[in-house]
């Protein structure tokens, strides 16, 4: 299980509630965010220092699509696949999955995410190629539409 994507484990936190108990929208994208940061850091350290250096890996979408509600202290599994990979830009999938003590697993929601590479100071960046490092990581982690238990049709 989980050979086809990068799986960032999370418990859902009081803060990241709303008023009425549920998780607050804007926290589904920064689980995007840090599941892209630990991919990097975990699996592709050259990019992360390229990205210290001058490349710059600009979010130009993202999106995401909710099924069912979570709150506090829900366990999730934000898994990261990629769902395109071009010269300039890449595209990834996130299914946001909830995982329960007995092992059953429910999507709750389902993300997107559009980068674009680019180098060059802020003033002046240009697109840039996917830096080899970057697209040899990502080689394991293609989306094979792979669907979780517990998705209506």
């Amino acid at each position: 299980m989980g050979e086809d994507y990068f799986e960032y484990r999370h418990t859902v936190g009081f803060e990241e509630t709303n008023l009425v108990g549920n998780v607050y929208y804007v926290n589904y994208l920064r689980w995007q965010g840090r599941c892209r940061e630990l991919f990097l850091k975990q699996k592709a350290p050259d990019v992360l220092a390229d990205v210290q250096d001058d490349l710059k890996l600009f979010t130009l979408k993202v999106d995401c699509e909710f099924f069912a509600e979570i709150t506090a202290f829900d366990e999730l599994s934000i898994r990261m696949r990629l769902a395109e990979l071009g010269r300039t830009q890449l595209e990834f999938s996130f299914d946001y999955v909830k995982v329960d003590g007995d092992g059953t697993e429910t999507l709750i929601a389902r993300g997107r995410q559009r980068i674009a590479c680019m180098r060059g100071p802020n003033t002046a960046t240009v697109p840039s190629l996917i830096p080899e490092a970057l697209a040899r990581a990502l080689e394991p982690y293609t989306a094979r539409g792979r669907t979780p238990v517990g998705r209506a049709s």
